[in-house]
């Protein structure tokens, strides 16, 4: 027995590195516990996918689509081409509507130019002429009304005598009339209706370049094409859309803040943000929108609540995605809770 005790009792050089070892693993893990109630404290993670908005991009017109210039997966820039209707009908309208305008125009231009020259002078000899015919056939009346009194002329002669003096009169002041109009010019009345029509032809026109212009459809902005629906050949109308459009920027995650913590977080704080597609990749962002209103959390969301918990969704927007981000790609966001409070108009992504 004895033999046995001596046999089995522990030896105190290996037994003091032992529970040195275990002590000091136990410091450790304690340090490390504390430590890291300390961080997740100190941040917040939230889960979510990411979100960008969408574009039907339609022809303003009804028309044959003559081209098609973008397919899927392509990128654009504001104002580019993307396509096209056939457009001779729309530009035989503008050429019709042109040539209106011009012709109502030459007529505007010569009411207001008043009347020429040669008319005035035409108008000066229509009168005298007529001033003439009216001298000799009054003196004929007068010779034949004296006749008629010595019976050496009949009264009929007479009477008609003094009819054609007072014709020739009349004929006179009517020309005298016509040169005072030709002196003038066209009514003021004429010459606003004139331009009023010719406002109208104008107008008439504008519509028509107008309709013209909505055979292109251009990029409303930057973006990559995402869908491409209708090809060369089909009927564009307003209600079909060509392409679906997917603007990059903005782009942001949408994620969803439980309710206990939306106390600590606020919009204009920068938040991180990665992806299970690229690895060890971080993305800076900020916090640009908090819902004012609870839901229930999304089913597609992960978080470490409850799914019956209300949650706010929050739209955390990324600074530079360098085209790697897709739409419904998930995303994880950690956004610093003992950030300093900065002004709203300051933009995090524009800090170093």
């Amino acid at each position: 027995t004895g033999t046995l005790e001596m046999k089995f009792k522990p030896d105190k050089r290996v037994l003091i590195p032992v529970i040195a070892v275990v002590l000091l693993a136990a410091i450790l893990g304690g340090w490390w516990y504390h430590h890291s109630r300390e961080l997740a404290a100190s941040r917040l993670t939230l889960y979510g996918n990411v979100d960008i908005r969408q574009v039907a991009l339609a022809f303003n017109g009804s028309a044959r689509i003559e081209k098609m210039l973008v397919v899927e997966g392509q990128q654009v820039h504001k104002g580019h081409l993307l396509a096209q209707l056939d457009t001779d009908r729309l530009q035989q309208m503008v050429d019709a509507a042109k040539a209106q305008v011009a012709a109502q125009q030459a007529i505007v231009d010569r009411m207001l130019a008043g009347s020429r020259p040669e008319d005035i002078r035409r108008a000066r000899a229509d009168l005298a002429a007529a001033q003439a015919e009216a001298e000799d056939a009054a003196r004929t009346s007068a010779r034949l009304h004296a006749l008629s009194a010595r019976d050496l002329a009949s009264k009929q002669q007479a009477d008609n005598a003094a009819t054609a003096a007072k014709a020739a009169h009349e004929r006179f002041k009517a020309a005298t009339e016509l040169l005072h109009l030709a002196v003038l010019g066209p009514r003021r009345e004429d010459i606003d209706a004139a331009k009023a029509e010719l406002a109208a032809d104008q107008a008439q026109l504008a519509l028509a370049n107008y309709e013209l212009s909505n055979a292109r459809l251009y990029a409303p902005t930057d973006g990559i094409i995402r869908d491409r629906i209708l090809e060369p050949g089909d009927m564009a109308a307003p209600q079909h859309p060509v392409y679906t459009l997917a603007i990059t920027d903005p782009l942001w995650v949408r994620a969803y803040v439980p309710e206990t913590m939306l106390g600590r977080i606020r919009p204009g704080m920068a938040a991180t943000i990665e992806t299970d597609s690229f690895p060890g990749k971080h993305y800076r962002g900020w916090v640009g929108y908090i819902s004012p209103t609870a839901e229930f959390t999304p089913q597609s969301v992960q978080t470490e609540q409850m799914r019956t918990q209300l949650v706010y969704q929050a739209r955390v927007f990324v600074c530079n995605g360098q085209g790697q981000l897709r739409l419904g790609m998930p995303a994880t966001v950690t956004i610093g809770l003992d950030q300093p409070v900065t002004p709203a108009h300051n933009d995090p992504c524009k800090g170093p």
